[in-house]
């Protein structure tokens, strides 16, 4: 939403031997490690929180506090139709990671330092990227990339009351995830880089006239589409593949309070 962040909240709750250490450091002292890394790197605090102990789950969780100028926050729900759809980055190298950390889980052991080319392990916040979007009033309407891109942008059609048509040869997929299909691992790469989240990429639009660059930040931007009216029966979103055929965009990403099957 292109807020400058302000302070960060931990509470945890877990099992004592987390806090145990025997050999080195625990585990809690090494998750702390790697959180006050990230917070280093964007000079936010940890202003507060709470701990417990829980004798048989461990339970995390981070609020984070922002601040923005008011009306300046870039929403969800201000999506115009004829704007063009933009992500920066590339999608699906989280949940191929993931997938990779899966099938063999002692390769990621003495991965330790964050890197770019682990965006699972080390996902980094597109915070430059948005506060340039709001200093410059390029975007309409934006949102994280957490829950897929298929889900994400529904909410924004959900909140816009629009639609939106993307190009599966405009998005970019993530090299892993790429891998991950020359392995097996999955059918489709584009499955990935649509349906997988977690990569935490921004999903914004933007007006036609808008001038957006190939780069902001040093973080290459993609337009993938375009957010139209709503019409009945028209589906919410529409995927063009590289023939001009399309087809609707089920949303298969993560969504909370979804009710299983």
């Amino acid at each position: 939403m292109g807020a400058r962040p302000l302070a960060a909240f931990l509470s945890l709750v877990m099992p004592a031997e987390f806090a145990a250490s025997s050999k080195g450091k625990s585990w809690v002292d090494r998750f702390l490690d790697g959180l006050f890394a990230l917070a280093r790197q964007f000079k936010v605090p940890l202003a507060g929180g709470d701990t417990a102990e829980s004798p048989h789950s461990a339970c995390f969780d981070i609020v984070l506090v922002g601040g923005v100028r008011r009306g300046r926050a870039i929403l969800r729900s201000a999506a115009r139709p004829g704007d063009l759809i933009y992500v920066t980055g590339a999608l699906g190298g989280s949940s191929a990671e993931l997938l990779a950390l899966q099938n063999a889980p002692r390769r990621f052991a003495r991965i330790t330092t964050a890197a770019g080319d682990h965006p699972h392990l080390f996902p980094q916040p597109r915070l430059a990227v948005a506060a340039r979007l709001v200093a410059s009033r390029l975007s309409h309407a934006a949102i994280d990339i957490s829950d897929g891109l298929s889900t994400d942008l529904a909410h924004i059609c959900d909140e816009s009351h629009l639609t939106a048509e993307i190009d599966s040869p405009s998005i970019p997929v993530h090299p892993l995830a790429l891998e991950a299909m020359r392995k097996h691992r999955v059918h489709s790469a584009l499955d990935l880089a649509l349906h997988g989240g977690e990569d935490y990429e921004l999903l914004f639009t933007a007006p036609p006239s808008a001038t957006v660059p190939k780069k902001i930040a040093g973080v290459p931007i993609h337009q993938i589409g375009r957010m139209l009216p709503r019409r009945p029966r028209r589906p919410q979103i529409i995927l063009r593949d590289s023939d001009g055929r399309t087809s609707p965009l089920v949303r298969r990403g993560w969504e909370h309070f979804r009710t299983a099957p």
